[in-house]
């Protein structure tokens, strides 16, 4: 998945607040919807953006699919901007 595809991903504050619920512990999906006031399929769909640009990932136990962070994605990206950012400090 490309730099592009992630950060759009980000770009949505309700994608941002589901990253935030998972940041401690995997969700199903019917859990992470409870707090949002959307339909089951717009937080399913938003949970399909995260999954493709791998923000997320998702892991099935028994008949419940949890859905976890994938952090190292973050930390790509992160990364990315730590060193545009040096980058400029540079050029001062």
């Amino acid at each position: 998945m490309a730099l592009q595809d992630t950060l759009k991903a980000l770009a949505d504050p309700t994608r941002r607040e589901i990253l935030n619920m998972l940041k401690s512990k995997g969700m199903i999906a019917g859990d992470i919807a409870q707090n949002f006031d959307m339909s089951f399929a717009a937080v399913s769909r938003h949970l399909s953006v995260l999954k493709e640009a791998r923000l997320i990932r998702d892991k099935r136990e028994g008949k419940f699919i949890y859905y976890e962070l994938n952090a190292s994605v973050l930390e790509e990206v992160m990364l990315w901007i730590s060193s545009i950012s040096a980058k400029k400090e540079e050029n001062r």
